[in-house]
Parts: C-alpha cells; structure tokens; sequence
C-alpha cells in the first residue's frame, strides 16, 4: 500500500481568528503549485484510489486541484484525522480504514503531517522530515510504518515541467 502525503499549498498569511482561518483558500501562488505537482503525478502515471484531506478550505482546494489533474474520478473525503492539531493515534486510524486500497493521497497540514511522516518513516526517535507547503511524499506503507520513496517540492515540480516541457495533456501533432 502506498500513502502520498500532499501539504498543503500556499494560502498566504495565518488569520488570528480560527474560524476564519478555517476558511482561508490558497493564494495565487497556492494554485500554480498544486496544479505544478498535480501536473508532475500525472506525468509520473500516479494513480490513487482515494483522497482524504483536511475539512479546511486551502486543504480541499489543494486536493481538488490535483485530483483533477490526476483525472480521478471520485470524490475527495474529508476527515477530521488530517487537520493540524491531530494526534498521531488519529492518523493510525485512519491508516487503518484505508487498509482496503491500494494508493492513498492524504492532504493535511503542518505540524501534523510532517510528523506523522516522520514517525512513519523513521519511528519515534528517528529523523525529522519536513514538509513545505505544496509537498507531497510518496510512502510505502507496511501496517504503521513506511519506506520513504521520494519527496518532491512545488519548486523540483515547477522546474521539472519548465525544463522538460513535461505536460499532462495529450501531444498532438499538427498538419
């Protein structure tokens, strides 16, 4: 099984009040980078059986960009297990009613989810990975625990696509 951890974009500066917090979308910025690394899965032929993001706007519109260059067709889930103040035990619940599929794209937030990356990869007292905002990292999951596959930043995905002219739209030729 394999968990793609997807921070998620630029959304500009934190709102002191909570509430509106929670509804703070991405910036310009924000949308050039999921679409860059939604553009970048496709290219790779990445396919999930799922996504699960937070309930907070920039968390959904980052996942909703990327499904949607990925081409899936379901519908993003919410839940409540990848917002930034989550414990760990939550995401381990989570990564056990997902045990069905076999590639899971989850979209959360700092601190959470760089830690349960890091403690996915390298356990309790191992090393930390950080993941900066429009990330994503590729795991390998065996139960609660995981073999890092890569990390790609918006910034390896941009210039990916720039140097390479790497599109996830067709070729066609023209006559």
């Amino acid at each position: 099984m394999f968990f793609y951890f997807l921070r998620h974009a630029s959304a500009g500066k934190a709102q002191l009040n909570a509430t509106k917090d929670e509804r703070r979308p991405l910036d310009e910025e924000g949308i050039l980078q999921a679409r860059y690394v939604g553009r970048l899965l496709a290219n790779l032929d990445v396919q999930v059986d799922q996504i699960i993001s937070s309930p907070l706007k920039r968390s959904l519109q980052t996942a909703s960009l990327v499904a949607n260059e990925l081409a899936f067709e379901g519908a993003v889930q919410t839940d409540d297990a990848l917002r930034s103040d989550s414990e760990l035990e939550q995401f381990h619940e989570l990564v056990t009613r997902c045990r069905k599929y076999e590639a899971v794209m989850i979209v959360g937030h700092n601190p959470s989810l760089s830690e349960f990356l890091s403690k996915t990869v390298a356990g309790a007292g191992g090393a930390r990975v950080e993941l900066k905002k429009g990330s994503i990292a590729k795991v390998e999951m065996t139960g609660r625990t995981g073999t890092l596959q890569w990390l790609v930043t918006p910034k390896i995905a941009r210039t990916l696509q720039t140097s390479l002219k790497l599109s996830s739209r067709p070729n066609t030729s023209r006559k």
